[in-house]
């Protein structure tokens, strides 16, 4: 048996092309039990995100595994296979598990650390447990990714520290503010990147959000959007003394927000602190309003270099992780090497426990006056010397004689206990 993965990534493909393979949501049970249908496939699972389309699989033979699952692909995907495969990955066992560990750790994200491809690897998982196309060796290889994720979570800080402009942003906020959940936030301008941060301070729980634009329809649209209320420009500064966070991202030539402005709002806010986010370029505020004392003024390379700073502290945790990873791969590997094994095993030991317990029923049988307590004394007996006799090859058949493939010592074993009858 082995385990394969055959896919494409932010990493060898364009988005127009991963556009194209995705499977929707909604056809994937279907392509599910298309999959397990394929010669050759014991177990699969369709891993479709945005960033990568993945399809793991348990094949019997690799290079024949691989091309099936590739040609599904392409046929599933309506999609020509001679110009999908430039951007095609394939991993064999080993390669194939570590690849899984890392993908589920978030260690092969577009964003190192980043939370969600953790639940959409579960989703996959989930889908496939539903369509009945994976087993137990899959149960054992998906627990074991799960399992080495919540460990890099736990044990590292890779997911820790703002990796976005405007992420970054609310985490200066945070450490500004005792809390978020009593502030007033004013967007000025409805730029993407202002709105994205809008967004962060809204989960967060922030208690009211303005949303000011010289074209009033724009400002209305974005407060729509986000559950907030438009003002003009006019109204600005009236509402400015109430706000507590402002971001900014206009396109306006000179500052909107000078310093004499802030003093003035200072100190009719009777120096209470003011956050200004300024991501606009030119800059829309007076970089002198960071003179006042409670007013924090961050700009765009503000931001930049504490996104930099937590990209590098990242990658010092994604060593950290990498070797959690490397060490659950292997473990779980060493299991593997034996799985082909153990239903071989399972079933010498029930054929030897099947023996015992009918020799024990006859010589039971003979014994006359014995009681309960005795005969359960010859029963542990006999599962003693049964377990004994079987722990030395047990333990050798996993070893595995050198030279010896596999599936020849499962069938030198079937043949000499007669297994398969």
């Amino acid at each position: 048996m082995n385990i394969v993965v055959v896919g494409v990534s932010h990493k060898t493909a364009p988005v127009e092309t991963r556009e194209r393979l995705m499977f929707p949501e909604e056809q994937l049970e279907r392509f599910c039990k298309e999959l397990i249908q394929l010669p050759g496939i014991e177990e699969g699972v369709i891993l479709s995100t945005c960033n990568r389309i993945e399809i793991y699989a348990a094949v019997e033979q690799f290079h024949e595994g691989v091309w099936s699952v590739k040609e599904f692909i392409a046929r599933s995907r309506n999609i020509p296979l001679h110009t999908l495969e430039q951007y095609l990955y394939a991993h064999s066992t080993e390669q194939a598990v570590k690849h899984l560990f890392r993908v589920s750790s978030a260690l092969d994200s577009m964003v190192v650390g980043e939370a969600q491809i953790l639940g959409q690897v579960k989703d996959a998982y989930s889908w496939a447990k539903k369509c009945e196309t994976v087993n137990s060796l899959f149960y054992q290889l998906f627990e074991q990714a799960f399992s080495v994720a919540k460990r890099v979570r736990s044990e590292t800080g890779i997911g820790e520290n703002a990796v976005s402009v405007s992420f970054a942003a609310v985490e200066l906020a945070k450490k500004i503010f005792d809390t978020l959940s009593d502030k007033v936030v004013m967007l000025i301008g409805a730029g993407k990147m202002s709105e994205l941060a809008a967004r962060h301070l809204i989960s967060q729980g922030v208690k009211q959000l303005f949303v000011s634009n010289r074209t009033f329809s724009k400002a209305s649209e974005m407060a729509a959007l986000l559950g907030g209320q438009a003002l003009s420009f006019d109204q600005l500064k009236t509402y400015l003394v109430t706000t507590d966070i402002v971001i900014s991202s206009t396109g306006s030539p000179s500052f909107i927000v000078k310093k004499s402005d802030v003093q003035d709002l200072i100190r009719h806010r009777r120096n209470k602190p003011m956050f200004f986010i300024d991501i606009a370029v030119p800059r829309d505020i007076d970089p002198e309003v960071n003179e006042i004392e409670n007013v924090y003024l961050y700009d765009i390379d503000d931001l930049q270099s504490v996104v930099e700073a937590n990209l590098r502290e990242r990658e010092r945790e994604a060593l950290k992780a990498e070797e959690i990873v490397t060490k659950g791969a292997a473990q779980f590997l060493s299991r593997f090497d034996t799985f082909d094994l153990v239903p071989t095993i399972v079933s010498l030991r029930d054929k030897v426990e099947k023996i015992r317990s009918q020799e024990l029923e006859r010589t039971l049988a003979r014994l006359k006056g014995i009681s309960d307590e005795e005969k359960e004394v010859i029963s542990a007996l006999t599962t003693s010397i049964v377990n004994k006799i079987l722990h030395e090859p047990t333990v050798n058949i996993k070893k595995q004689v050198d030279g010896i493939e596999k599936a020849d010592l499962i069938k030198v074993i079937k043949a000499l206990f007669n297994l398969d009858r």
